[in-house]
C-alpha cells in the first residue's frame, strides 16, 4: 500500500504477486522467469520460485513467526 506524501489518503495498493497481501512498505523484489515481481515475505519468493521450476505442490516450510509479520 502507498500512502501519499501527505499521509492522508492510500496513493494505491500493493499487492504481493504470490498470495495477494497488501505490502506496507517496500517488499521483496525478485525475478522469477526473467519477469520481477514483487513479494511479501521470503517464503512466497521461495514458493513462487518453486512453482516457476515445476514443482506442483511446493514443501517449503513456514517460519516460525509466520509468513506475514503483523507487529
Amino acid at each position: 500500500m502507498r500512502f501519499s506524501d501527505n499521509g492522508y489518503y492510500i496513493e494505491r495498493y500493493v499487492k504481493c504477486d504470490n498470495c495477494g497481501m497488501l505490502i506496507y512498505d517496500e517488499g521483496q523484489k525478485a525475478e522469477i522467469l526473467g519477469i520481477e515481481k514483487l513479494f511479501c515475505s521470503d517464503w512466497c519468493t521461495q514458493w513462487a520460485t518453486a512453482r516457476a521450476n515445476g514443482i506442483e505442490e511446493p514443501k517449503i516450510p513456514l517460519p516460525r513467526e509466520g509468513i506475514h509479520e503483523t507487529a
